[in-house]
């Protein structure tokens, strides 16, 4: 107790004393026993009362036994499926957990992982993915700081994700290979290099992969199959010595829209794994290019980048143009971007004015503002000689298209010179200026439309950093290509706009979650989260009918299918009560990543032990296991001790006892005729 609640005890005391003498004893002269026994009670209980005000605490050492963690980290994949080994993994979890020295000396905590980490409830097996890397990395945000050795039940095969056996990892794992080790001849289809797009009556090649694991001679045909009949077919010989081999064909594209194919390799006599044996993919087959010529007044490096990112859809072609070289006529393009105009783009403006076409307009530090700002295009910038940094915020209300979120907020500033933006007209804009942490309502990428002609502003150059940025964060320029996509498309796009769009994928893995967004307008083309949306896929051999309601996530209308067989399938998007529809097509493939596997990939696993200090087992091994957690010396329970602040006295019965005292002082004046 503190030397403060020592002395407001003392002085509860003195209180107590004085008012219980004030009340019996002051200017009375009676000398018999009952003032006393008043005094007494009345002193009792004020003091007790005043205790309770006061509530003493002392400071308490409290002494507590914090265990190791042992991670029980379990593979719940279909591949472990595929090898038949759901009762082995299930029988592992049940030993490592009935053991009482393990249980005596490690808190155990369970978690499976698939495509991600998750708190361990049942095993279903039907992951249609394995990321190991990113279910060890999250393990250890989870334990840091703490000593927790990972124990890893896996069969070692991953499908996505980082090469895991060279990971960092805090913590040590113990892998326990599930699965056979035995290798078994195969032959398999390693990669089908294609392009998406190829135009009509083109050729177009593909490149096909072939890995073999065996050590006799064989020689297997290789076809590609389109609609069931063979339109290509080679002989392939295999060896002890020749382990892969490249095959290149060219296929001409005779027909318009989405185009599938089959590619399949011939079954070894005693191959254990034929499903790796064929692969699909699919092309699609367009009549026209998208032209865009982009109009430069410097060089720099937002060029490359745009250029890279239009360009990944092999539907659209690029060219790059120094206004002062530029003598084409922008009517031969579909969409025209303006890089940092200066004075010098009056012609071409005039030109985009006349003729009526879309535009993208790009400002940076070089740009001329005075010029723009004449030139009546719906934009105009009250700008200084004096640049300023402008960091993205994403606007999660943008309707003119669908675009999701790629952490705009995240992405570097872009530059442009300082001043107040003024729009006329109706826009809307995707990404707002955060200045200094404060989000205002100027825009940074914004658009217009009006009589069909659609115009769109960025206001700042270095979106080559947003890309780059994208890479980091992703591992792949896709994001960012799809966001610049999307631009462009909806920019170069003559077509009316949709009430409803759909956004699905045109051929999907068998057993994956087939997820499909949609998005939907009202008549003046604002989001409606009004409608009831359905999807009907139709299986086109089958005839069997999946109805599925779309959920309404954030801005867009979401559905997920799940189970759906290999084949084609024709999709038909409702909206109720209203004579809305889009109807497409799109393939579930026979391909099963998760099946492609013929044995347990123990040579990983074993790397990633001895990298992590662990080391390797197999489900026959779980006592040697069990031995080695027990008596390594890194796992120790740690022993903290905690001062806190604890109660005195129970005020309940401090309580208690107080009314109890001056009950009693009561009764007794009474008795006596003091009241």
């Amino acid at each position: 107790m503190t030397a403060i609640t020592y002395f407001l005890i003392l002085l509860a005391l003195l209180i107590s004393v004085l008012i219980a003498y004030y009340q019996y004893f002051y200017r009375q002269n009676n000398n018999s026993t009952l003032p006393k026994i008043l005094l007494v009670l009345k002193f009792s209980s004020l003091f007790l009362l005043l205790i309770l005000l006061i509530n003493p605490k002392i400071e308490s050492t409290k002494i507590t036994n914090e265990k190791p963690v042992l991670t029980l980290l379990v593979d719940n994949s279909s591949s472990i499926d595929y090898f038949e080994k759901n009762q082995t993994v299930n029988d592992l979890i049940a030993q490592l957990e009935s053991n009482k020295a393990l249980a005596n000396k490690f808190s155990i905590e369970k978690f499976s992982f698939g495509n991600d980490l998750q708190i361990f409830d049942s095993l279903s097996f039907d992951n249609t993915n394995t990321n190991i890397s990113k279910a060890i990395q999250d393990v250890n945000e989870l334990q840091k700081g703490k000593k927790s050795p990972i124990v890893v039940l896996t069969d070692g095969n991953q499908t996505k994700g980082l090469d895991y056996s060279f990971i960092t990892s805090e913590q040590s794992i113990y892998p326990i290979v599930i699965g056979d080790t035995t290798k078994y001849e195969d032959v398999s289809i390693a990669q089908v290099n294609v392009n998406k797009y190829s135009y009509l009556n083109n050729k177009f090649p593909v490149e096909i992969i072939l890995n073999y694991d065996g050590t006799l001679s064989n020689r297997l045909p290789v076809s590609i199959i389109k609609n069931g009949k063979r339109i290509y077919q080679k002989q392939v010989n295999f060896s002890k010595t020749k382990k892969s081999a490249t095959i290149s064909a060219e296929l001409e594209s005779l027909t318009e829209g989405l185009q599938y194919y089959t590619v399949s390799v011939g079954k070894l006599e005693n191959e254990k794994n034929s499903k790796n044996n064929v692969k699909s993919f699919f092309i699609e087959v367009i009549n026209e290019q998208t032209k865009i010529a982009l109009i430069s007044s410097i060089v720099h490096p937002d060029i490359g980048a745009l250029k890279k990112a239009i360009e990944s859809n092999k539907q659209r072609s690029l060219e790059n143009f120094s206004i002062d070289k530029f003598k084409e006529n922008v009517s031969d393009y579909q969409l025209v971007i303006l890089y940092q105009p200066t004075i010098k783009f009056n012609a071409i403006l005039n030109q985009l004015k006349k003729s009526e076409s879309n535009y993208w307009l790009i400002s940076g530090a070089n740009t001329n503002w005075s010029f723009i700002n004449q030139q009546n295009i719906g934009i105009s910038k009250n700008a200084i000689n004096q640049t300023e940094n402008l960091i993205p915020f994403y606007n999660e209300s943008f309707l003119t298209f669908l675009q999701e979120d790629i952490n705009f907020n995240n992405l570097p500033p872009l530059t442009d010179k300082f001043g107040d933006v003024t729009i006329s007209g109706e826009k809307q804009t995707l990404i707002f200026q955060n200045l200094n942490g404060v989000i205002t309502k100027q825009p940074l990428l914004t658009f217009l439309e009006s009589n069909s002609i659609k115009k769109g502003f960025l206001l700042g150059e270095g979106i080559w950093k947003w890309r780059a940025n994208s890479y980091l964060n992703t591992n792949s320029f896709e994001e960012f290509d799809s966001f610049v996509g999307n631009i462009i498309q909806y920019l170069a796009s003559t077509k009316k706009r949709n009430r409803l769009e759909v956004n699905v994928e045109s051929i999907y893995p068998a057993n994956s979650s087939i997820k499909i967004a949609a998005f939907y307008t009202d008549k003046n083309y604002r989001f409606d989260d009004r409608a009831n949306l359905e999807i009907k896929v139709t299986n086109s051999e089958s005839k069997e009918v999946t109805s599925i309601p779309f959920s309404l996530v954030k801005k867009s209308y979401q559905a997920e299918i799940e189970n759906l067989a290999s084949g084609d399938y024709f999709f038909e998007v409702i909206v109720e009560n209203q004579n809305i529809r889009k109807t497409g097509r799109f393939k579930v493939s026979e391909f099963e990543i998760e099946q492609q596997f013929t044995n347990a990939n123990k040579d990983k696993l074993n790397i990633l032990a001895l990298n992590t200090g662990g080391q390797l087992y197999y489900p026959d091994e779980i006592e040697q296991l069990s031995k080695e957690l027990m008596s390594n010396e890194n796992y120790y329970t740690i022993q903290k001790s905690n001062k806190i602040e604890v109660n005195l006295i129970n005020w309940k019965w401090l309580l208690f006892v107080s009314i109890a005292l001056l009950s009693i002082e009561w009764f007794v004046r009474k008795y006596n005729g003091k009241i």
